[in-house]
């Protein structure tokens, strides 16, 4: 049966291979234990190396090229704002630790490598797995290709190695690193995350993920209530919310049924006894204020809090709002009814407080009844609504403009020296993702594109990878050895241990932060769920962003530059 599908199916369609690899690898990677888990591109590429041991088949190098060219360009676009927003003063602590972290890798990975006799390929393989980042499998290929001396039989099997080297030191690196930054560490400090994070939030003033009440969670209801008090009726919508206002609470009127009749909306309209109003409030200032006691009955008239609401987002940009707080911004008549569920800064979720001060290119989430959102948005700058189409100008001639700055080369020692395509469609990437983070209103690249260039790009390179190192995986694994794990271990927690130094006694991050600045800066995903698990909250994200894009950017470089250390 296996003979008939290597001759009469994967041979002739090649393509059918690489599909059954990404279904079996994506099956592989939803293996996991708590936290911690092997991942889809792992699975893909341990699912590439088993099926092209056994089926024998190559796949065209344009193949993976195409894919791990659009995965770059992705990963810069994702990362791109943080990236640079880390190099603004207030970040630059945290990119400072995930150098310090990248550099440590780099060096103990070449180091081991030079002690144990290892050439480009099992260098890098070292170097991507220890450190856990895929993305230097593709760029440790290519660089290996375009070195001078080499015979392309070599060079493929170099290339080989790197994802043998990968995949043996890989899983192990990825169970260290989370072990290590959730557990670990805090029980040698004798530091409970948990609460850490819960004081750490507490001082922030950011416990959760709305502002809008004092324990930093909110819930909008839409209440309907009849007017049973006389010293209610004769009074405007206006007074009426002014006078809420002042108590400090968040409570509108945003519909009135007058005898059987929904009435326009008019902030100036005069209420009557036996109008039946809809109440849109904050659940704890509906409590406090008891519309029971000060408005009359209940009511559920459906058609009156049928109307239609919207969630729309807005980028900041008049000239007037700039550099208001949220709690300013809420203060001004357009807001009435309406609600900032959630700030993106950068491209990045940011959490706020009332005290946050909005910036030109700040996202704002505006959320209320679609009459009075619209206003608001127009208020505060340009409203951009959902859109799932991928603008393919902005990506195609990204990546072309990339690829162009890639292709040219210097020469050291007769090696030449160049960002290659790949690496300037990450560049490239970057400088794209950044502007679209400044300016969102346009180079719309929805979130299931980016998934798609991204995880499913990666995945579909590592799985032809994979295929292609198939038939040597077992005799490259002996020449690697069982020193190859043992060292890979090592060079996983060294690089940590020397940043954790170096935040905690040096740069006095807090320790909930630097957990997630040392995940971050190994750009270790598996690691910061599991710090968050043990802490019981989102607080170690906030160290997770910036390292993480400046340790993607220099470890995915990491790759060609090993290589090029190792020739």
């Amino acid at each position: 049966m296996i003979d008939f599908l290597n001759r009469n199916i994967f041979q002739p369609h090649p393509e059918l291979l690489v599909f059954i690899t990404v279904a079996i690898g994506f099956l592989f990677g939803k293996l996991r234990y708590k936290a911690i888990g092997l991942g889809a591109v792992t699975g893909c590429l341990i699912a590439g190396l088993l099926l092209g041991a056994q089926f024998k088949v190559e796949i065209d190098g344009t193949v993976k090229n195409l894919f791990f060219t659009m995965f770059l360009f992705a990963l810069g676009y994702k990362v791109g704002p943080q990236f640079f927003r880390g190099l603004k003063k207030d970040g630059l602590p945290q990119v400072l630790n995930a150098v310090v972290v990248c550099v440590t890798g780099l060096l103990i990975c070449w180091a081991f490598a030079a002690m144990l006799g290892y050439g480009p390929g099992l260098s890098a393989g070292l170097l991507g797995g220890a450190l856990t980042q895929s993305a230097v499998i593709g760029v440790a290929g290519d660089a290996i290709s375009h070195l001078p001396g080499l015979s392309s039989a070599r060079a493929k099997s170099e290339s080989n190695l790197v994802a043998i080297g990968y995949a043996v030191t890989y899983p192990l690196g990825t169970i260290l690193c989370a072990m290590l930054l959730a557990n670990v560490l805090p029980k040698l400090y004798r530091k409970d995350l948990a609460a850490e994070s819960a004081a750490l939030a507490k001082e922030l003033d950011a416990p959760g993920d709305n502002p809008d009440l004092a324990e930093g969670y909110y819930e909008v209801v839409l209440r309907a209530y009849t007017i049973q008090r006389p010293d209610l009726a004769g009074r405007t919508i206006e007074d009426f919310e002014n006078q809420q206002r002042e108590l400090g609470r968040r409570v509108y009127i945003t519909r009135v049924r007058r005898e059987g009749n929904i009435l326009d909306h008019d902030q100036r309209l005069a209420l009557r006894e036996g109008d039946v109003v809809a109440l849109s409030a904050l659940r704890g200032s509906l409590v406090e204020f008891d519309a029971r006691t000060h408005i009359g009955a209940e009511t559920d008239d459906v058609e009156l809090l049928g109307y239609q609401t919207e969630s729309l987002h807005v980028v900041v940009s008049e000239k007037e709002h700039l550099g208001r707080t949220i709690g300013d911004l809420r203060r001004e008549p357009f807001m009435v009814g309406v609600y900032v569920d959630k700030l993106y800064r950068s491209g990045a979720d940011f959490p706020y407080r009332l005290s946050t001060k909005l910036e030109r290119g700040d996202t704002l989430i505006l959320s209320g009844p679609r009459r009075l959102v619209d206003p608001a948005g127009k208020a505060l700058g340009k409203p951009v609504p959902t859109s799932f189409a991928t603008d393919m100008i902005w990506v195609g001639l990204g990546i072309f403009l990339g690829g162009c700055i890639g292709i040219p080369a210097l020469t050291a020692g007769g090696v030449p020296i160049s960002l290659s395509t790949s690496g300037g469609a990450l560049i490239m990437g970057l400088v794209f993702g950044w502007i679209r983070g400044r300016y969102p209103t346009y180079g719309n690249v929805p979130p299931g594109a980016q998934w798609f260039m991204d995880t499913l790009g990666l995945c579909l390179f590592v799985a032809v990878v994979g295929i292609n190192a198939g038939p040597s995986f077992t005799s490259g694994l002996s020449t690697a050895g069982w020193g190859l794990l043992l060292f890979g271990a090592i060079a996983t927690v060294v690089p940590l241990i020397v940043g954790f130094v170096f935040g905690h006694y040096v740069q006095k991050i807090r320790f909930p932060i630097l957990m997630g600045v040392l995940a971050g800066g190994q750009t270790t995903t598996a690691a910061i769920g599991a710090i968050n698990e043990s802490s019981r909250s989102q607080i170690p994200t906030l160290g997770y962003t910036i390292p993480y894009a400046v340790g993607n950017v220099l470890l995915t470089i990491w790759g060609a530059v090993i290589v090029l250390l190792h020739h």
